[in-house]
Order: structure tokens, then C-alpha cells, then sequence
């Protein structure tokens, strides 16, 4: 056949699939660049087949794999992982957490980069006896980068960046660390408004195993976790009970050296309570929320003074104080203004709504 012949041909075989052929000008031009090799004919080749009576292979319209990159091992760069290394990563890490809160979502980029060349690090290692050390800071970096993403109202990225968490804290088989950061997922779902799913992700990092073998500063804040969950949830009892325990098992303190990443003490324990009292409705939540407000280290971060400002607001509001309301609503949204925090602007937008 000719090459006009077999072009009648597709035309052909295209209009009997009730598909409009375009210019015989223009398939000659098409026709051409198959020809030549420079295009490859993949939306034609049914009709292809027809007009030759030939499967796709013998016509060359078939995709061939390229052959598999064989790599240069001489190339490949591993490293071992030293123990000012480590010390390295984490001094990086509790830097972005200060400026965390200073500035809020605005270093979530300087913050994921610091993620993923912490991942390049422990992809690239040999074993080694700090190996477990780098991922136990990859998990808490990788948490500090989740809880950014969610205050900056992007949940999958926050999902995301602490399932790369928990990879890592199993990685490192620390149990305090993969209890800490799978507890703190459970805040992603909390914000897509399955609060039910929150309390059974929270309750798994929670086990009664895990109660045993963790410090008791992070079995008072896991156990404050799910009190929040379960406040969201609206079970009164339950939630105020964890909340009681929290604050018998929590110590003396800010922090301890074996838990960098948690700062949990008795002012920031009742700040909690009220947040918790408030989603339930509780006429106390006011002077709970009341107290922390005038507790200093409260105040150590604009996040978290901005969630504060914004239960009293819904507090005052279920009380009936609609002029109080307003004014920590109003405190709430410079706050929220100053730190980039999406999250805390929702809460206050669903507040003024209601």
C-alpha cells in the first residue's frame, strides 16, 4: 500500500469506532513523524493493527522498557554515624523547636529541610551504636515538623511528616519516642473532625504496656492527650478522670533529659484541663483557663497563648459573657496574626460563627 492508501485506511477504521478523523493534511504530517521514529503512535495503534493485520510489537508501537541503571557502587556515599553527630542533629532540632515558639509556621520550610537531610543521613548509614540515637532525632524532628504543618492547617502533610516520625521511632526502638509521636498523630484526625478515631489512635500509643515503660512526664501527657480527644468526643467522666491522673503521675519540673522534645509541667497541665473543660461545656473551665493565663511559663509560646485566649473566649461565651468573649477572641486573633497559625484561626472563625 501506499502511504495515502493506508491514511485512507486509518481514516477509515477511526470512523467505524465513531471517531472523528482529523485532516488528511494532518495525519500525513503525523504519519510522517511515525514513520521517521520521532513520535510513537500509541493513540493510533488499534487502528494501526487493523489496516496491517499485525499486533502491536511487530509494528513497533509498543513501549519498550529502557534496560535497568546498573549503579556505581564506587560512587555510593556511606557514612558512619558518630556521637557528635547526633549531638549535631538535635542541637538543630530544639533550635527550630525555640523558634517554633517564636515565630510559628513560618520556618515549617527551614524545619522540613532539616527532615529530609536527616533522612539522606540515616539512609546513607552504616549500624552502628548511635545509629538508634539519629533516628530517635529524626523522629522528634519529623513530629516538630508535623505539628508545624498541622498548625499551619495542612493535615495530610502533618499526617504524613509523622508517619515518617514513626518510622524512624521504630527504627531507633524507643518506646517513649514512637508512643509520643503515634499520640500525636491522632491531633490530624482530631482536626478533620474524627475526634472518635483520635481517642482509638491515642489509646493504642497508650497501651497498658506502654504506660509501664514510659517516664511518667510523657505517660501525664499522653493520658492529657486522650483526655482532649475524649473531651472532643463529649465523654465528661472518662476525660476528667485522665485528666485527675495526669496530674498524679506528672513530676516536679519542666522537662527531663531523657524526653527533649516534651515540656510538660503543672501550669501547662491546667491550661489543658481548661481547654478540655471548655470543650465540655464545664462552668470551671473559666477559672482553670483563668489561672494558667497568669501562670508565666503559659505564656512561653505565642501558640499556645493564642489556643489559650481562644478557650477562655469559648468559655466566657458558654457562660454568657459575650463582651469577655470578645475581647480574648480578639487577643486569640492577633496572636494567632503573629504566628501564622491557621489552626487557631479556624477555632476562632467557628467561635465567632456560632
Amino acid at each position: 500500500m501506499s502511504q495515502g492508501e493506508v491514511r485512507a485506511k486509518l481514516r477509515e477504521a477511526r470512523k467505524r469506532r465513531g471517531i472523528m478523523p482529523p485532516k488528511d493534511s494532518s495525519l500525513k504530517r503525523m504519519y510522517t513523524e511515525w514513520e521517521q521514529g520521532r513520535v510513537l503512535p500509541t493513540e493510533w495503534r488499534d487502528e494501526l493493527c487493523e489496516v496491517f493485520q499485525l499486533p502491536p510489537a511487530a509494528l513497533g508501537v509498543v513501549e519498550v522498557a529502557p534496560p535497568p541503571v546498573v549503579p556505581d557502587l564506587s560512587t555510593l556515599e556511606v557514612m558512619r554515624i558518630d556521637h557528635e553527630l547526633v549531638d549535631m542533629l538535635e542541637e538543630q532540632t530544639d533550635h527550630y523547636r525555640l523558634m517554633d515558639r517564636r515565630v510559628g509556621a513560618a520556618i515549617i520550610p527551614q524545619t522540613v529541610a532539616h527532615v529530609n537531610h536527616m533522612q539522606d543521613v540515616l539512609r546513607n548509614a552504616l549500624p552502628g551504636p548511635h545509629f538508634d540515637n539519629a533516628a530517635v532525632a529524626l523522629a522528634e524532628g519529623a513530629a516538630l515538623a508535623g505539628w508545624q504543618a498541622l498548625d499551619a492547617g495542612d493535615i495530610t502533610k502533618a499526617w504524613n511528616l509523622h508517619d515518617v516520625a514513626k518510622t524512624a521511632a521504630r527504627q531507633s526502638n524507643d518506646i517513649a519516642a514512637l508512643a509520643h509521636v503515634t499520640a500525636q498523630q491522632a491531633y490530624a484526625l482530631l482536626d478533620a473532625g474524627r475526634p472518635t478515631d483520635a481517642v482509638e489512635l491515642v489509646q493504642y500509643a497508650n497501651t497498658a504496656e506502654n504506660a509501664k515503660r514510659v517516664p511518667p512526664r510523657l505517660r501525664a501527657w499522653l493520658s492529657a492527650a486522650e483526655a482532649e480527644f475524649l473531651a472532643a468526643a463529649g465523654e465528661n467522666d472518662r476525660s476528667r478522670m485522665l485528666l485527675d491522673y495526669a496530674l498524679d503521675v506528672l513530676p516536679s519540673g519542666d522537662s527531663d533529659p531523657e524526653l527533649p522534645y516534651l515540656m510538660l509541667n503543672r501550669t501547662h497541665l491546667a491550661r489543658w484541663r481548661g481547654h478540655c473543660l471548655a470543650r465540655l461545656g464545664a462552668d470551671e473551665a473559666v477559672d482553670q483557663l483563668t489561672a494558667a493565663l497568669d501562670g508565666d511559663q503559659a505564656l512561653s509560646s505565642r501558640r499556645a497563648a493564642a489556643s489559650l485566649h481562644v478557650d477562655l473566649a469559648l468559655a466566657l461565651r458558654q457562660r454568657g459573657d459575650g463582651p469577655g468573649s470578645r475581647v480574648h477572641a480578639q487577643q486569640a486573633s492577633e496572636l494567632a496574626g503573629r504566628t501564622g497559625s491557621t489552626r487557631q484561626r479556624a477555632r476562632i472563625a467557628g467561635l465567632m460563627s456560632s
